[in-house]
């Protein structure tokens, strides 16, 4: 299949496709006789699960090592099961600054009822040197 075909079943741009293909995530395509990338079932699994493991915002060098380990399925899955608990310990930990952030945005939007910039709550927080690291936790 052609890689426009191939976009339209994994839901990936070509132009991302051919990317995964540079750096090395997606070996270098089958070329037919025209010159156009020929593709297989095969590589639609593998996009679908370098797409899949993009949605849960897996960086590339890690998933380089998921997608070399996918490959050998006689491999033990110790190095999977790390990646995923790494990554869900990063996700935990965006999620307490978020959190902070949201209650120290909160705090400022709740800071002013003035009329005026001049009398500005929100910019005199944001402006004073003093607040800086009372703003984010």
């Amino acid at each position: 299949m052609k890689i426009n075909e191939l976009a339209e079943h994994t839901g990936l741009a070509s132009k991302t496709i051919r990317y995964y293909e540079d750096i090395g995530l997606l070996p270098e395509a089958r070329r037919s006789a025209n010159g156009y990338r020929d593709y297989s079932e095969a590589d639609i699994e593998r996009i679908v699960f370098i797409r899949r493991c993009r949605e849960l915002q897996i960086p590339l060098s890690e998933l380089k090592l998921l997608v070399r380990l996918q490959m050998d399925k006689q491999a033990p899955c110790a190095e999977i099961n790390q990646t995923i608990q790494n990554q869900l310990e990063k996700i935990r930990s965006t999620i307490q600054e978020l959190e902070k952030l949201e209650e120290s945005l909160n705090e400022l939007a709740q800071s002013c009822r003035n009329e005026t910039v001049s009398e500005c709550q929100i910019v005199r927080k944001l402006s004073d040197y003093d607040q800086q690291s009372k703003l984010i936790g």
